[in-house]
């Protein structure tokens, strides 16, 4: 359980910041640019929600509060490195039943699309354009776990990574699904706007 009473300690004055073991780590260590990474796409996430929460888009609303919730598991994941050794407690780890929930919401709200004939640009909606922007940030996330994953003596679980991968699929459907209820994608034009007139 999380209990907040104060909400600075001013024990990251000195540039560090603590995981969940009691670990300090410097707060550009990529662990916490990974997991902090993760915290950004999730908060971009509440920002589409302002705008899924219309008539006709309930559906993907629902979607996007569940994955909001497995996001915090994700940086508690991320927040718990793996030593090797037994902990106090059980860390909270990504499952692989998140990750087959996110592929079979992937399938759903794609078969509802038609097939995608040219590369899209961000746009349209305004959930669609902060859902291409979350996706964005998800790849960023998902870079940074890899670099933390060939760190020596670094671990990050195969489903961690996997979710995040996943996620971005996600994101991109589901950012097509709400154009195609309201004007379709914004279609990139290779080449169009190259000439002067």
């Amino acid at each position: 359980m999380v209990v907040l009473n104060r909400i600075y300690t001013k024990t990251g004055d000195d540039g560090t910041t603590a995981l969940s073991t009691g670990q300090r780590l410097p707060k550009f260590h990529a662990r916490i640019a990974s997991y902090g990474t993760v915290d950004e796409a999730n908060s971009i996430l509440g920002l589409v929600r302002l705008h899924t929460r219309e008539a006709g888009l309930e559906k993907l609303d629902e979607m996007l509060a569940r994955i909001q919730n497995d996001m915090f598991d994700l940086g508690a994941d991320l927040c718990t490195p793996d030593t090797g050794e037994k902990a106090e407690w059980e860390p909270l780890r990504i499952k692989q039943a998140q990750v087959d929930r996110l592929e079979a919401e992937i399938d759903d709200l794609n078969g509802e699309l038609e097939p995608l004939r040219s590369f899209v640009l961000p746009g349209g909606h305004p959930a669609a354009a902060f859902l291409h922007q979350a996706r964005t940030v998800c790849r960023r996330a998902e870079r940074h776990i890899v670099e933390l994953a060939t760190i020596p003596g670094e671990h990050v679980t195969a489903e961690a990574a996997t979710y995040l991968n996943r996620l971005s699929d996600f994101l991109f459907v589901a950012s097509r699904w709400v154009n195609a209820r309201h004007g379709g994608d914004v279609l990139w034009r290779p080449g169009a706007t190259q000439s002067s007139s």
